[in-house]
């Protein structure tokens, strides 16, 4: 029986690269696309793409998804079976300063997909949303079915348009598709952009972290944060679980449905990082006033995923930042 062809974008991104991973373990073929754009340390996309090119049956591309022509092309050529668009510009306090770099990649790019999807039909499209749809909604925790109209961020407002794109071409060609919203995805070899590396950072080149909070410990910003492997699991189990309503379209929450306070998450990683160094570690802080964007809380019912696929993500940020923080130490030769 021929093994399913996998079309994955962002291939070079964190979960690009950690789901094409696992899919060519089970022997899948995946044809991986990446701009290599350098929002973030390119050598940490380079070596991301080292780890899938010494796998069989990956095939990388350098491309942008706003290129139309080229991503006809490619499904021609290609015909995959599976389409994955994690290709995105990712930030919600970036899109405050580079609005353009948004709608080229999550509009145009993805508008660009869903017609490769049209005229190339596929077995099933699954594209990452975002939890940042919920904005500053107050009802916790947050639902598939709970009004999202009001986006607090231009990033959040080009997820939200995905959402109704998706919807839209289900509707009309019969696409099926899944749209995942994610929530604070961290791990080894994850976003530097992202707060837990960043303040990592800092700590070895002898600055403070800023927090955002106000400091005030007593309403302080939830999130819930979700591991790598827990999104990658869901991911696959996704994959044959196609939408076969009328409408095949649905999204899901894809979160760890277990929401800490950051204080607490940033003294999980000073004590993980004092565990992967053997010494102390104490990060030096300065409290700011909540940035312009960003929402007090993120919390995900996962109770629809579950219900779809059987899976909850499990993975505890004490296991979890262990994880980051051993791989940290080693990749970059602080110890």
């Amino acid at each position: 029986m021929r093994r399913k062809k996998f079309f994955i974008t962002g291939v070079a991104g964190f979960v690009g690269s950690f789901l094409s991973k696992r899919l060519l373990d089970k022997g899948f073929q995946v044809i991986g696309i990446d701009n290599l754009n350098d929002y973030y340390d390119i050598k940490l996309k380079y070596d991301r793409l080292k780890m899938l090119e010494s796998l069989d049956n990956f095939i990388f591309l350098k491309g942008d998804i706003s290129n139309k022509e080229m991503i006809m092309k490619v499904f021609g050529e290609y015909k995959p079976d599976i389409v994955i668009n994690l290709a995105a510009q990712a930030g919600v306090r970036y899109s405050i300063e580079n609005p353009d770099a948004y709608i080229q990649s999550n509009i145009i790019g993805f508008f660009n997909i869903l017609e490769a999807c049209r005229f190339h039909p596929v077995d099933h499209l699954i594209y990452a949303s975002s939890s940042s749809v919920y904005g500053s909604n107050k009802k916790v925790p947050f639902e598939e079915s709970d009004f999202v109209d009001h986006p607090v961020s231009l990033y959040a407002a080009t997820k939200k348009s995905n959402e109704l794109m998706a919807h839209t071409y289900s509707h009309l060609y019969k696409i099926p598709s899944t749209g995942l919203r994610f929530f604070t995805v961290y791990g080894p070899m994850g976003r530097p952009d992202m707060a837990y590396f960043g303040f990592t950072d800092k700590f070895f080149n002898g600055e403070s972290i800023k927090i955002f909070n106000n400091g005030d410990f007593e309403n302080d910003l939830y999130r819930d944060f979700t591991y790598i492997d827990d999104i990658v699991e869901g991911i696959v189990r996704l994959t044959d679980h196609p939408p076969v309503e009328e409408v095949p379209s649905a999204v899901y929450n894809i979160g760890n449905n277990n929401p800490e306070k950051l204080m607490v998450f940033i003294e999980t990683l000073e004590k993980c990082l004092s565990k992967s160094l053997n010494r102390e570690v104490v990060f030096d802080k300065v409290f700011e006033p909540i940035k312009l964007g960003d929402v007090p809380a993120t919390y995900a019912s996962t109770d629809l995923l579950q219900k779809a696929v059987g899976f909850k993500p499990k993975t505890s940020i004490e296991d979890g930042l262990q994880q980051f923080t051993d791989w940290y130490v080693d990749y970059y030769n602080v110890k």
